[in-house]
């Protein structure tokens, strides 16, 4: 080697290694005009939060001098940890369109599912689970590209598809077919050895957790009940397999039969819960199974009624079922059983997701807890618990400000004003 090529190829290494280097984590000092920490807390009055490297470092009391690298003045606004929303669908606006199915392909969902991050995270959304996307690795992609700051949006959790009976909820119909059987997402399966396996795909493909639609459902365009799709077996077998790759199941279920058999089988979340009685709600309680109302999904499916946007057999649906949400939480309370925040954002526009906690006041929550749900338990959920859903030294720096108290007034959430998600601020 020559001692020119000698000194090129050691310029070569020491720019490989600056490059290599990791960037100097920079300090960000955050002047509140008040803290709330966690939902069992009270607003602290003036504080300063210190984040590094996406950690809260410090939260101390007052404005006073702090080494920082650039401040952020909150001053006028209270701020506490970002939101969770359980129950979402990134990759889907709202629309009763079902033939879209066949015309729009799979990159517009992924240009839909990017849209939509941005904006759920402007709503002070910092995390969501994602139960359910329109084609193949939309979401998983875009957990990837939220998680290293490509793409503006909340951590993702997510099932990725769905898995559903043959001929039930969550497959393909509607069409011709030939056109049914080419749309078919391959996430659909018959007895237990068959449903194990698709399980196993799912966590092949990189799901985070399982979603299976264990009833009917009420946007789908068959006609039939809302009662259990899966059998017990079926059931025993998805819960079991994924437990042994140590993910949990969330399970799509209106009917209350339907709801007693996926809690009985052992899955995490029920979501929707519609027809909940009392020997569904026992079930629950006994296999510690949280309820995941979804308020918003059939508030804004309703608004839809009489407007030619859904086909006659599915607003006959919405029509049988709107009526029983406006007592799902109550019921739950009333039964005893845990609740857990999530909207079906996707059904409705997305960004409308804070709506949920005006309606979760109005049948019997305390502002208290409807935040609660949205914080500390839904990070329960989703064992995140040490690391989202509150404000404290350690935690992802992921939070929002405010006007005003959201302990006085939950509807103060329905406006944002700043949002900060693993420490980058959304724009």
């Amino acid at each position: 080697m020559t001692a020119k090529l000698g000194k090129r190829m050691a310029g070569v290494a020491v720019l490989a290694a600056a490059l290599a280097a990791p960037v100097a984590a920079e300090t960000v000092a955050i002047r509140a005009g008040s803290v709330l920490a966690d939902a069992a807390s009270e607003p602290s009055g003036p504080a300063t939060i210190l984040v590094t490297d996406g950690k809260v470092v410090s939260i101390t009391s007052g404005h006073g001098a702090v080494s920082a690298d650039r401040e952020i003045d909150l001053s006028a606004k209270t701020v506490l940890p970002g939101l969770i929303d359980l129950h979402t669908h990134l990759s889907g606006d709202p629309s009763g369109e079902f033939w879209r199915a066949a015309v729009d392909p799979g990159e517009w969902h992924t240009l839909i599912a990017a849209k939509n991050a941005r904006i759920t995270a402007l709503a002070g959304f910092t995390t969501v689970r994602d139960l359910g996307s329109r084609t193949d690795q939309v979401t998983q992609s875009l957990r990837r590209a939220t998680a290293l700051g490509v793409v503006p949006g909340p951590r993702i959790v997510t099932s990725a598809r769905t898995i559903a009976i043959v001929g039930g909820h969550g497959d393909t119909n509607g069409f011709v077919e030939h056109v049914n059987e080419a749309l078919a997402s391959d996430y659909t399966c018959t007895g237990p050895v068959e449903c194990a396996e698709t399980v196993r795909k799912a966590s092949k493909y990189g799901a985070d957790l399982i979603k299976i639609t264990a009833t009917g459902g009420v946007l789908s365009q068959q006609g039939r009940g809302l009662e259990a799709h899966f059998t017990d077996a079926e059931m025993t077998a998805i819960v079991d397999t994924a437990e042994t790759l140590g993910l949990k199941v969330a399970a799509h279920a209106h009917g209350a039969r339907g709801i007693e058999a996926a809690a009985r089988a052992g899955v995490h979340t029920i979501e929707h819960g519609t027809y909940l009685d009392a020997q569904a709600a026992k079930v629950m309680r006994e296999n510690g199974t949280t309820l995941v109302p979804t308020l918003m999904a059939l508030k804004g499916v309703s608004e839809g009624l009489g407007k030619g946007t859904y086909t006659p057999v599915v607003e006959d649906k919405i029509r049988a079922v709107v009526p029983l949400m406006s007592s799902l939480v109550s019921r739950a309370r009333q039964y005893g059983v845990k609740i857990a925040f999530g909207t079906d954002a996707g059904v409705y526009p997305h960004a409308r997701n804070a709506e949920e906690f005006a309606l979760m006041v109005e049948q019997g929550m305390s502002n208290r807890e409807a935040l609660a749900s949205a914080t500390t338990v839904a990070a329960q959920v989703l064992g995140l618990e040490a690391e989202i859903g509150r404000l404290a030294p350690g935690f992802s720096a992921d939070m929002i400000a405010v006007d005003g108290n959201p302990l006085a007034d939950v509807t103060v959430l329905e406006k944002v004003g700043f949002v900060m998600v693993r420490g980058r601020v959304i724009e």
